[in-house]
């Protein structure tokens, strides 16, 4: 494999990583307000990927929480409920890949994880950490003015629901040389591959934050749009090489300069012209945004 195709496919591994999380943060609700620990939990270095393909993923079922290849970076987003760009610490967050397994406690959902990921960091990374505000530019979606122009969609039944929040759910991502794959469950999911992206199913708030992965700011939801819907963006393909050198970026990756190098060859503008041929667009804004400061953390948990 070339330095290049490597690189490439390194871009799709941290894409896939990005895109995961998406789902989680909307699957376990609200940052939780009380503390909860799993009843008992592991935390083991990921086994390397292959130089082909990427699996990983998050599977809930009425007993067991189960993370595939989440850094420490990543593992803070789903605990405390933010996004990438709202978390400040070192460099290495986003480095070294964990497998996390945890036993739910009897009488507990999954919107309970969040808490006790956030004491699974506390004790086994000795994370400690303090809120702040700080200003972002922004760009905001809106609904352009001749309104929307997607297929609105609804998600197919939950079935979990009547196990009281406990039953199974699979959000996985798949990622090789022909692009990135995530599946949101209920019938929703992501594709990005071949300069383009179909999204099925896709919530708004959804879709800000997987915008947020492949541009220079973060993305904010302001289209008060509350459905989930279908469609197709195309792109050019530096534009398209560009998405995935941000995202990779995003995701704290330090790349090399002739991949930064290639930026300089996409405007950018088909992606903003996508946007509108859905009834979208995006607006230059400031916001101030909450953060998370990470005053102190160990590289390496503690043993199981």
């Amino acid at each position: 494999m070339s330095n290049l195709a490597r690189l490439y496919f390194h871009m799709r591994e941290f894409l896939g990583t990005a895109l995961v999380l998406l789902s989680p943060l909307a699957m376990f609700g609200q940052e939780p307000a009380k503390k909860m620990e799993f009843e008992v939990a592991s935390v083991r270095q990921s086994v390397p990927s292959g130089t082909t393909q990427v699996n990983i993923g998050v599977h809930v079922d009425g007993a067991m929480v189960s993370c595939t290849a989440f850094s420490v970076k990543d593992l803070i987003q789903v605990a405390y409920q933010v996004k990438n760009y709202q978390i400040e610490g070192p460099e290495w967050l986003a480095g070294d890949r964990f497998d996390v397994n945890g036993k739910l406690p009897e009488g507990t959902t999954r919107a309970d994880v969040p808490a006790m990921l956030q004491s699974l960091l506390a004790d086994r990374f000795g994370m400690k950490m303090h809120r702040d505000s700080k200003d972002f530019p922004v760009y905001a979606l809106v609904v352009g003015k001749g309104g929307p122009k997607m297929k609105e969609t609804p998600l197919e039944d939950e079935a979990e629901t009547a196990a009281g929040g406990r039953g199974a759910v699979n959000v996985a991502v798949t990622g090789g040389r022909n692009g990135v794959n995530l599946n949101f469950g209920r019938g929703a999911y992501f594709h990005f591959a071949d300069d383009k992206i179909e999204a099925r199913k896709l919530a708004m708030l959804q879709f800000s934050d997987t915008l947020a992965r492949f541009m220079d700011r973060p993305v904010v939801d302001m289209t008060g749009l509350k459905g989930t819907y279908d469609f197709t963006l195309n792109f050019t393909p530096e534009d398209f090489r560009a998405m995935q050198i941000r995202a990779a970026i995003a995701a704290g990756i330090v790349l090399p300069p002739e991949a930064l190098r290639l930026l300089e060859g996409a405007s950018g503008d088909s992606l903003f012209g996508a946007i509108q041929t859905i009834g979208l667009k995006l607006d230059s804004r400031k916001a101030p945004l909450p953060v998370l400061v990470i005053d102190s953390i160990n590289k390496t948990p503690s043993e199981n």
